[in-house]
């Protein structure tokens, strides 16, 4: 199965990083988070990707160009003259990457209308390209095709930011809770299983997939929520690079490969 990822947008909300990259190619310890997606599909056996670009979008081809020189070691060989090359300790990963470019302005709808001919009419995952979690895809496969809707989206409930206080008539605080874990009703997390008959409800570039496809499909009865409850988290701001990072170099939660490396090596005799 195909998986769909949006990675044209302009991150306007974390332009400090994007004045230079595009947010899919900013870096979470030593690989942009982009890199960090497709990991999380990949150890779950999902590795044939189409990736929508858009904003700077030459520099995720140049990225996936020159991924296996990056992830090697390797030997430059000048001494006759021309340069050989050498490859040592090939490090490669098994994707199937293709980078369809989607337009500077386009929609996130109108993006995946244009990836339409890449799918050969088959059913498809979509991503967005700055949300990492520790979801099980499988089980969000299995719920999307016993539901049998159009569409099933992940939902989550939001982390909060700030404490919550619970006071009396009397202005008293009675209750504080520091960030609790839920705040609020359940949100969309992204990370969608789509029928193919989901381009019917798109209709060109400026058309928006948050927005009236996705409210179509709930008014058709043709939308199923899948919820998420373990870790989320969406990096839409420089604080939450940030906090991306620090949980990067303490305890990684959505690392499921070398989890499910971990977990292959306890199996084996």
């Amino acid at each position: 199965m195909k998986v769909v990822i949006l990675a044209g947008g302009l991150g306007t909300r974390i332009e400090e990083e994007t004045v230079v990259t595009p947010k899919p190619l900013v870096r979470i310890g030593d690989y942009p988070i982009l890199w960090h997606i497709l990991k999380i599909y990949s150890s779950q056996g999902f590795n044939d990707f189409i990736i929508c670009l858009g904003y700077k979008g030459y520099l995720i081809k140049e990225y996936f160009a020159n991924y296996f020189l990056h992830q090697s070691d390797v030997t430059f060989d000048f001494s006759s003259g021309e340069a050989s090359k050498i490859i040592h300790n090939k490090k490669v990963e098994p994707w199937k990457v293709t980078l369809v470019d989607t337009g500077i302005n386009t929609q996130t709808g109108g993006r995946i209308k244009r990836i339409e001919p890449y799918l050969n009419g088959e059913k498809f995952m979509l991503a967005y390209g700055d949300v990492v979690a520790d979801i099980n895809l499988n089980s969000l496969l299995e719920f999307h095709k016993m539901h049998q809707r159009i569409a099933t989206v992940t939902t989550i409930h939001p982390p909060a930011r700030f404490g919550n206080l619970t006071l009396d008539t009397n202005g008293n605080v009675i209750c504080f809770k520091e960030k609790p874990e839920e705040e609020g009703g359940w949100i969309s997390g992204g990370f969608f299983v789509l029928n193919p008959e989901v381009f019917d409800y798109i209709e060109d570039d400026a058309t928006i997939w948050e927005r009236d496809p996705v409210n179509k499909l709930v008014d058709d009865q043709q939308l199923a929520a899948y919820t998420h409850q373990g870790f989320w988290k969406c990096m839409d701001t420089l604080r939450d690079k940030n906090e991306l990072i620090e949980l990067w170099n303490k305890d990684q939660p959505w690392n499921l490969w070398d989890k499910a490396r971990h977990e292959q090596t306890i199996l084996e005799p």
